[in-house]
């Protein structure tokens, strides 16, 4: 495996701004087909028969000059300019629309580049969760909306994914289209908050509303807000909103990254209606809230989905999940507060009584963003923090393999550094000769006894090999195969321990290849030791055993 193909997105950006936006405007039409379906859009198609008042508008990034010569939303195309693109600086907010109502926002379409190096952003940009969406209704001081950009559009954690539903469509995960209906009366202001220390790249936006008349007297607004707690707090359920008036509740977007090995869904949705101190509404399970069954698994669909899945039960995963309840909004007359438990399996050496079960409390990040329509102001207290702190911590001391290519840590044949998966530093790409005399060595200080996880950050591809680890000699873990049909990145775990202060060397043996691969390559970007929850550490169950009559990877 020598390269990897760019994406058809960055090859549109490379054709220039004009004709990439011709390709997402076209991206964007496919993602709307998608979306549609005899139960989908049955009230859509019904509702396109009857008349409809006011006006169409739409603020947007187009290119227009004013008589001055100069940018002016309201002014004339500029025959000489394609550059329908924004750029906003660090620290900077970027107002997409400012208007006069009344009126509805019926849909915003966003893109920008993403957060890689690459001709348009030599340095890189900003990631959508440092982008911060705000919507300000009728002059309010607060914002309705008020959540990261990807958050809001079901793209957690930085990472872009495609989303096909029915309010939110990121088709090929870069184009940001939101389809629900935001109400104003005096006026609205749209704005994106740049709180990154990189810029916004290629900007691009159109919003559509309609201009009325009049709005009845009880039109709620649409609101939006975000809020996280890393980790979850112990003895009360996740709070995702807590609001009172009169409304209904229309969607959720949740994120954990887990700081625990196993099933982190089982505990339940909690939902109480105005005011009631029990809550009546009561799920069975996280993935049931999500309406899913049996755990979670990466999908997209009208109504809910699971934009991101990355790896079963293992220690700093990360899973995002949406739920639109379109046909079934939550009516609340004076309050609702809507909760999720935070339980699930957990590993013995994180269990008062080193026991293993379905119904721990766990300590698991996790952040939201709540979706509900309301007649007034709500009540609910959060705010978005800054991005610096809407960071998940980090949790890896990290040893990256490029710094070891020389000939002395790797058997026959060459070892490069590489550069691909928006690696930092890039990986080691091994080159054995063949399987026989094929190892890696990469050497790593602990300098503090202290619980960790031991793991690899590796390349899978369709010309790499089987590898066995050891760790100073001692075996661990099974054998890992890197083939892979399509190159990504993956984490392989391999032993929960306490090591003492020290010097070790973990060493990749090749055992041979999978089938299907036509190579024994091996592409590893590190090796990380990988913080554990404090609680391991307080109750001290595995500290005095020693991994090396017997390595220990809990599951």
């Amino acid at each position: 495996m020598t390269t990897v193909a760019c994406s058809s997105r960055l090859a549109s950006i490379q054709c220039g701004p004009r004709h990439a936006l011709a390709l997402w405007l076209g991206y964007t039409a496919l993602g709307l087909l998608l979306t549609a379906g005899p139960t989908a859009v049955a009230g859509d198609l019904e509702d396109l028969a009857k008349p409809h008042d006011g006006r169409s508008m739409r603020a947007t990034s187009s290119h227009r000059i004013g008589a001055d010569g100069k940018y002016d939303p309201h002014g004339e195309l500029d025959p000489n300019s394609n550059w329908d693109n924004k750029s906003v600086p660090p620290g900077e907010t970027k107002v997409l629309m400012e208007a006069n109502g009344p009126g509805v926002i019926t849909h915003m379409w966003i893109t920008f580049l993403g957060p890689e190096p690459q001709a348009w952003a030599k340095q890189g940009s900003a990631n959508h969760q440092e982008m911060l969406l705000r919507v300000f209704y009728d002059g309010d001081e607060r914002p309705g909306v008020e959540a990261p950009v990807g958050d809001f559009f079901a793209n957690c954690f930085g990472k872009r994914r495609e989303v096909i539903s029915v309010p939110v469509v990121v088709e090929d995960a870069d184009s940001y289209n939101c389809f629900w209906h935001m109400p104003f009366r005096k006026s609205i202001r749209i704005e994106i908050v740049n709180q990154s220390e990189k810029p916004i790249s290629l900007l691009y936006y159109n919003i559509d509303w309609i201009k009325k008349g009049r709005l009845p007297d009880d039109t709620p607004y649409f609101y939006a807000q975000y809020r996280q707690e890393y980790p979850a707090v112990g003895g009360r359920d996740y709070l995702i909103l807590e609001t009172e008036g009169k409304g209904h509740y229309v969607g959720t977007v949740l994120a954990v990254r887990t700081r625990s090995p196993s099933w982190f869904g089982e505990g339940d949705e909690k939902i109480y209606i105005d005011g009631e101190e029990k809550a009546s509404i009561w799920g069975t399970g996280t993935e049931d809230y999500f309406l899913s069954a049996w755990g979670l698994q990466t999908t997209s669909t009208p109504y809910f989905g699971t934009p991101c899945f990355d790896q079963w039960g293992i220690v700093g995963g990360h899973t995002s999940a949406y739920r639109w309840h379109i046909h079934d909004p939550l009516v609340f007359n004076t309050a609702i507060k809507v909760t999720i438990e935070h339980f699930g399996w957990i590993s013995p050496d994180e269990n008062p009584d080193y026991k293993t079960n379905s119904w721990n409390e766990r300590e698991d990040d996790y952040s939201s963003v709540a979706f509900w329509y309301q007649t007034g102001k709500p009540t609910f207290a959060a705010r978005a923090p800054h991005a610096r702190e809407r960071k998940l911590p980090d949790l890896d001391t990290i040893f990256y393999a490029a710094d070891f290519t020389g000939d002395d840590h790797h058997g026959e044949g060459a070892a490069q550094v590489q550069n691909l998966l928006n690696y930092d530093k890039g990986q080691l790409l091994y080159k054995p000769t063949g399987a026989e005399s094929a190892w890696v060595e990469i050497p790593f200080t602990v300098n503090e006894e202290a619980p960790l996880r031991l793991l690899l950050n590796v390349t899978r591809s369709y010309d790499f090999g089987r590898y066995q680890a050891t760790l100073n000699g001692i075996k661990i873990g099974d054998v890992m195969d890197f083939y892979k049909a399509e190159t990504d990145n993956w984490e392989y775990h391999l032993l929960d321990f306490w090591p003492a202060p020290g010097e070790y060397t973990l060493r990749l043996e090749c055992v041979g290849k999978n089938a299907a691969s036509t190579g024994n390559y091996l592409g590893i970007e590190s090796v990380r030791l990988r913080e554990r929850r404090p609680r391991v550490k307080e109750w001290a169950h595995d500290k005095d055993k020693d991994w090396h009559e017997k390595p220990v990877l809990h599951r």
